[in-house]
């Protein structure tokens, strides 16, 4: 029976569940049911403890004190993404406890795994129950409790592992998302690692394979959890923030970290917002679709380092990629587009088109150039945008070529494809989508503005080669010799009382300010009305309109 533990053995301990962790960091991220992981929880616990336990090794002697000092300054420093943020919590919570012994017990190993968890409480602005934090609790409640038995490590740590995985079961209840997807809380299970890593250590066993007896749900290391990543979640903040404040400001005091806080929960997700430390530097994670304004935000504290930002919506895409390239079942319905420009290409792709055909003006793809698209959708039943009047009989045509049915929504213009794309339903029938896409494009104005050709006159114009031309549903209505000025034109001639959004898809040949600075006007000019210029890419037109 052994009643106390001193520094070589907390240090063997600590290494244990480095290893432990690390063994097992790919079947925690296989947990992973969000759709865009903040990192892979597995992973980003492993490096997160694997730098709390790089500085331990760094230090030069077995005192508690020096190693929990080291342990948690490692922590807080490297720690990635939301669970490492969480985890470095718990772990200054727990040192800050364990720093004032020379040798520990179960019951300040207990007091300990308390104030970790109060930390870690401590560190998101909204916790959650389901997630590392109400596993952590779990550890501490059990920890408490079982010290008032027996005052054994051997016994005390297996009350609390058998405790916390009792509650590692129970977070799918907790949490809708892991119920849909079947699988237990991956941050609950890596806290769970580390600490069955801590008896490891303790015991001297160095098997590191993982035995968890997870019946919650049984999944294969590298086996993709087949789950709707759209129906699970939706990404309104785009970028992974994460920073460290350092050489604060003299004149900075808590009161201005607080106030931190509070500004980034006004630009960022506030359930995954976390702002902890001290005025000798603070730790910084928000998810946000301002990166630049968060930074500002700190830049009036102190110095940042360690900058971090992840583009979420970009991994969204590509798990949305792999889930379709690796789904084994046919969807219900498909969508293939024909679109012209990188730009909008994304924008259709963001809104779920299986397949993109290069095309458009002046470039018509053929009927089999439909058909072999719409023959590499997943699915019996495919809608066809053909965003342009001269490639809806192809589209048409393209049906003889096939085995699939092709529904073909007459689309005569981007703005068009993109209302019918946004009318998609995947729970819908066929007949239902077709009806919901013919009203959504027919509710869209369509525009664009091009160059002329040759002189000519046409729509009660005099038209001179090279002039720039607006054109409303096919029909030219201004000129000027100037893109953004018959661009204005056009819009004044388009718009009416019910429109609300103007949106512009700029071609290759307009640079980023031209483009910006037809933003700024229009939105002054229209300041009742959202103004979105996107970057399309498309040739031959200068701009695509779409009124709302």
């Amino acid at each position: 029976m052994q009643k106390s533990i001193n520094g070589a053995t907390f240090r063997k301990m600590i290494i244990a569940a480095n290893n432990y962790l690390d063994s097992n960091q790919k079947y925690i991220d296989s947990l992973n049911v969000y759709p865009v992981p903040d990192g892979d929880t597995g992973k980003n616990m492993f490096l997160t403890f694997k730098a709390a336990t790089t500085e331990l090794n760094a230090c030069s002697n077995n005192n508690i004190d020096s190693l929990c000092e080291a342990f948690s300054r490692g922590a807080v420093r490297g720690a990635r993404g939301n669970s490492g943020v969480i985890l470095s919590q718990i772990i200054r919570g727990m040192a800050s406890e364990l720093i004032k012994l020379s040798e520990i017990t179960t019951k300040s190993f207990a007091v300990a795994i308390k104030n970790g968890t109060t930390m870690g409480y401590k560190a998101i602005t909204v916790p959650k129950e389901g997630t590392i934090l109400t596993v952590a609790r779990a550890l501490g409640d059990a920890a408490e409790a079982a010290v008032k038995k027996n005052a054994d490590f051997d016994v005390f740590f297996n009350e609390i592992l058998k405790e916390g995985d009792i509650m590692l079961k129970k977070t799918p209840d907790m949490l809708p998302v892991l119920k849909a997807a079947g699988v237990v809380d991956a941050g609950g299970l890596g806290l769970l690692t580390i600490f069955t890593g801590f008896y490891k250590g303790f015991m001297n066993d160095e098997d590191f394979e993982f035995k968890f007896d997870d019946t919650a749900k049984k999944i294969e290391v590298n086996q993709l959890i087949h789950v709707n990543f759209a129906d699970l979640a939706e990404i309104k903040f785009g970028y992974c923030t994460e920073f460290f404040v350092r050489t604060l400001h003299k004149k900075t005091t808590l009161s201005d970290i607080d106030r931190l806080r509070e500004k980034l929960a006004e630009i960022g997700d506030i359930d995954c917002l976390i702002v902890v430390g001290d005025l000798t530097e603070i730790k910084v994670h928000v998810h946000t679709n301002t990166p630049n304004k968060a930074l500002g935000f700190a830049l009036e504290l102190g110095e940042l380092e360690a900058i971090k930002i992840e583009n979420m919506i970009a991994q969204n895409r590509e798990l949305r990629q792999q889930q379709s390239q690796q789904a084994q079942e046919t969807k219900p319905l498909g969508m293939v587009a024909i679109a012209s420009g990188d730009g909008i290409a994304e924008v259709f792709k963001d809104l779920g088109i299986d397949e993109m055909i290069a095309g458009g003006q002046t470039m018509n793809p053929s009927a089999e150039d439909i058909a072999i698209a719409v023959d590499k959708v997943p699915s019996n039943n495919v809608f066809v945008f053909p965003n342009n009047k001269n490639i809806i009989l192809a589209a048409e045509q393209a049906k003889n070529l096939t085995k699939k049915m092709i529904h073909v929504i007459p689309t005569v213009s981007i703005p068009e494809g993109i209302a019918a794309a946004l009318a998609f339903s995947p729970e819908g029938t066929p007949e239902e989508n077709s009806e919901a896409m013919e009203l959504a494009r027919k509710n869209v104005k369509s525009g664009a503005v091009t160059h002329v050709v040759r002189t000519t006159h046409v729509d009660g114009l005099d038209l001179k080669e090279g002039e720039i031309i607006g054109l409303n549903g096919g029909k030219i209505v201004t000129k000027d010799i100037l893109v953004n000025e018959a661009t204005i034109k056009l819009v004044e001639k388009m718009i009416d009382d019910n429109v609300v959004n103007i949106t512009c898809f700029a071609g290759s040949d307009v640079d980023e300010q031209d483009y910006t600075d037809l933003q700024k006007r229009l939105s002054e000019k229209y300041s009742d009305c959202e103004v979105t210029v996107i970057p399309g890419g498309q040739p031959v037109y200068f701009y695509l309109i779409a009124l709302e």
